[in-house]
Order: structure tokens, then C-alpha cells, then sequence
């Protein structure tokens, strides 16, 4: 998303991603974002709880208001559960069943950005 986001920038339009993966963001160095320490896949919250979802939006779009410096990213100190053990069984998928790992199974990523295409090397980098 951060590729696509600096796209929309440079035509003018305004963006800020919202990530639960604070390492791969930072990797595609998008110009604003908003990070939320949730599991993969419910970066805006758990399912039926439209409260919560909405609070959320409410501090990502004042986030994305008060972010002056491009490549930035503000820790909406947004959390899962008080209770860190969720961390223990967070899988990488919609709660599909499949642990892909042990404990939090959101990796930190290499500082070097991997690209599928050579194409999209040049992209992120212009």
C-alpha cells in the first residue's frame, strides 16, 4: 500500500496507511501512516465491534491531519488487548485456523526491500 500511496501523492491526492506491520511499512517508506500493534489481517479491529472501528478511523484521519514530515509513522497506541498474550497465538491470516507460527507470527522484515518485478524496484525508488 505504501507504493500505491505515494502514487496518489504525487497527483495530488492526500493518503495515510494504516499498518499493523510497523517494519514492513517502514520498507516501503510511505508518506504517512499510522501504526496499531493488532494482529495481521484486523488492522482495524476485531469483526462487529463498529465502535471501536470507527474510534479508530477518527484517530487515523486526525493522524494523518498532524503528520508534517514525510515517511512518517505515529503509534496510535492502539492495542488488541490490554492483555498481551493475544500475542501468543496471532496468526497471519483472518483467523483462519492456520498458525503459521508460534507466539506473534508478525516478522520483522530486512531493511533491504524485496521486489516480485523489476519494475516495481524502479517504481519505489523514483
Amino acid at each position: 500500500m505504501g507504493l500505491v500511496a505515494r502514487v496518489l501523492e504525487k497527483a495530488g491526492f492526500p493518503t495515510i496507511c494504516l499498518t499493523a506491520a510497523r517494519s514492513i511499512t517502514e520498507s516501503v517508506n510511505p508518506p504517512r501512516a499510522a501504526f496499531v500493534d493488532m494482529p495481521l489481517g484486523y488492522t482495524a479491529g476485531r469483526p462487529h465491534e463498529p465502535e471501536f472501528q470507527r474510534d479508530l478511523l477518527r484517530q487515523v484521519f486526525k493522524a494523518a491531519e498532524s503528520i508534517d514530515s514525510p515517511g512518517s509513522i505515529v503509534d496510535l497506541d492502539v492495542t488488541w488487548s490490554d492483555d498481551p498474550s493475544w500475542k501468543d497465538k496471532a496468526t497471519s491470516g483472518l483467523n483462519n485456523g492456520v498458525n503459521s507460527a508460534e507466539g506473534d507470527s508478525r516478522q520483522p522484515r530486512v531493511n533491504e526491500p524485496q521486489y516480485q518485478y523489476e519494475e516495481d524496484r524502479v517504481a519505489a525508488e523514483s
